[in-house]
């Protein structure tokens, strides 16, 4: 786990595994990516608990508890969105941590918001935080970097940068 150049989905398998946390993933443009990569990490099962495909707004709204009135005043592109889908979705499936993602993979803007722009959050024990992203790219390119950011944050966010282990 010290080796900081191991994928990101891997090291967060391997200290949520070493902390006994579960993660589930709130989607948006990444629709099952970073839960995809995720799984594709030998022992995923035992932390992965499950994800929510959220693309549209009614999605994140029924299933994520995102308020409507906020996707009506903001749009989904929205970093407090961000935060709102990652809590919901931990809240919803039971886990230590959630993840997500929303944001315009493009290839044109959505929402007046041009085309790799992206929030994506983390969702723990100890609270939300965000990040806010300007990616560039193909609409694949511009998912797969924000695939690559949540799960690095994540990893920050759970401590597994740490050099030392967790306490019991």
């Amino acid at each position: 786990m010290d080796d900081v150049s191991e994928a990101p989905g891997a090291r967060l398998v391997a200290r949520l595994t070493e902390a006994r946390e579960t993660v589930a993933c709130a989607e948006s443009l990444t629709a099952g990516l970073v839960a995809a990569t995720v799984a594709d990490t030998p022992g995923a099962s035992v932390v992965l608990l499950g994800g929510v495909v959220a693309y549209a707004a009614a999605v994140k709204t029924a299933l994520l508890d995102v308020p409507a009135e906020l996707v009506a005043r903001v749009g989904t592109v929205d970093p407090e969105v961000a935060a709102l889908m990652a809590e919901g979705v931990r809240r919803r499936l039971g886990s230590t941590w959630g993840l997500a993602t929303t944001g315009v993979a493009g290839p044109g803007p959505s929402e007046g918001k041009p085309a790799g722009t992206v929030h994506v959050a983390v969702s723990g024990p100890s609270g939300t935080v965000t990040r806010a992203l300007e990616l560039n790219g193909t609409r694949a390119q511009i998912r797969s970097a924000t695939v690559d950011a949540v799960l690095r944050l994540a990893v920050e966010e759970t401590g597994a940068t740490r050099q030392t282990p967790a306490p019991p």
